[in-house]
């Protein structure tokens, strides 16, 4: 159990954060965030991609500075990387050209300490973190999983009092995280880890609910705190256990909540204007997904943390697939629930073409931006239209890279429900068949 006098290492008070758009306006990624981490714990930032955890790990480790409000550690202002923080990338980030053991004596090289001791911490990290043997080896030479030891090892050869990881395991293969993630909490639970705190960036539920004391979980667009859970199962804990599943689906159902809408909605659905941001979800997984909840054991109705373990989905490839389903009508999301409506029932057992006709309607009834599209190209006497015409709309609302990927959506929908054609090369939108 966490002691609340513990010392506090970071403290965030109102912390927001905005990126400029293409418009000249800014976007808001991070609004009004609270977050204070004491010594003892290890704390998750679990949230959907896009709200912002990765942002305020950045201005936590001193790389991004905050728009406005309070970051601060040990009481300074934090004002480019505190002393005593180090952080652990999702992408290794080892310099091919070095050993492991040079890789791992990087950070005590910096900070000036004597060959002659960083070659031995540097060693002790390797061994703590299971690579001995490997010091003389190249990343090249390693596999996906001991190359993320080494960036743990370097992280922690420096003693920091909080470690900061950025999804450190989401790079590697399903067996491979979990034997890191195991090792690790074995480590801290047993205080050889020479660290006094954990701040875990991830988009896994399961994840969070293993290693984590606590968990804030946060809402999209801009990023808020949602809620604080806290986790008080006790070490090593079970993924069966009937209290550790119960917290995972409470969690699936409040990051399935709609949320207060900020742009113009559609019958209650939040955010289907033509600013709505779309993930880029395939057809082919969206017929996949429809014909699996139709058919055996789910028989129309599933629940997301079965269905996810069941498909090996990611809960965030999973949410934008079930999120896709609802916008189009064919399945309601309801309190981590998916249930396929009459129109994904009917949709389930359609031929293709059948089948594309009904996307076709679903599309014009409930995708603004399409009717949009279909509509100025009809107006126009060439019947095409520059995808920038719509792009430069879309960055009225949402960031560049959003765009390009509700863009992308749009266009892979439209294709297969044969209602226009776009040729990649001159990024142009064409009727086939104009009215």
């Amino acid at each position: 159990m966490l002691d609340p006098t513990a010392p506090q290492l970071i403290d965030i008070r109102n912390v927001c954060r905005s990126f400029p758009k293409g418009s000249g306006e800014d976007l808001l990624v991070l609004e009004n965030v609270d977050l204070t981490i004491r010594s003892g714990e290890i704390v998750g930032l679990l949230g959907r991609s896009g709200s912002g955890k990765s942002t305020l790990l950045r201005i936590i480790a001193g790389l991004t500075s905050p728009s406005s409000g309070d970051a601060t550690c040990r009481g300074e202002v934090i004002k480019g990387p505190p002393h005593g923080v180090s952080m652990v990338f999702q992408s290794f980030a080892l310099f091919p050209w070095l050993t492991v053991l040079q890789n791992v004596e990087l950070g005590l090289e910096a900070l000036g300490v004597e060959r002659s001791e960083r070659r031995k911490r540097a060693l002790a990290a390797i061994d703590l973190i299971g690579l001995d043997g490997f010091e003389s080896a190249y990343p090249k030479e390693l596999s996906g999983g001991m190359r993320q030891r080494v960036g743990f090892a370097r992280a922690l050869v420096v003693h920091p009092d909080l470690l900061l990881m950025d999804e450190p395991f989401s790079a590697l293969d399903v067996l491979t995280a979990e034997t890191l993630r195991t090792d690790l909490v074995d480590l801290w639970i047993e205080g050889r880890l020479p660290i006094k705190s954990v701040l875990m960036v991830t988009h896994n539920i399961e994840e969070a609910v293993l290693m984590c004391d606590r968990i804030l979980v946060f809402s999209s667009n801009p990023g808020r705190v949602a809620a604080e859970i806290k986790v008080d199962l006790p070490h090593p804990r079970n993924r069966l256990d009937p209290v550790f599943r119960a917290l995972v689906d409470s969690i699936y159902a409040r990051m399935t909540q709609r949320a207060e809408p900020r742009t113009p909605t559609v019958e209650g659905i939040q955010g289907t204007g033509v600013g709505m941001v779309l993930n880029h979800v395939s057809s082919n997984l969206i017929s996949g997904l429809i014909e699996t909840l139709a058919g055996p054991p789910y028989n129309g109705h599933a629940d997301l943390p079965v269905l996810a373990e069941s498909l090996q989905l990611e809960a965030d490839e999973l949410f934008h697939l079930a999120e896709a389903l609802q916008l189009l009508r064919f399945a309601q999301l309801s309190e981590g629930d998916l249930t396929l409506t009459d129109a994904g029932k009917r949709f389930a057992n359609l031929e293709t073409d059948a089948r594309k006709r009904l996307i076709a309607e679903h599309l014009v009834s409930y995708v603004p931006l399409i009717g949009l599209i279909l509509r100025v190209l009809d107006e126009r006497p060439s019947h095409t239209a520059p995808a920038a015409r719509f792009r430069n709309e879309l960055e009225d609302y949402m960031s560049e890279d959003y765009a390009d990927e509700t863009l992308k959506t749009i266009v892979s929908w439209g294709r297969y429900a044969e209602l226009f054609a776009y040729d990649e090369q001159s990024e142009m939108f064409s009727l086939e068949n104009p009215h």
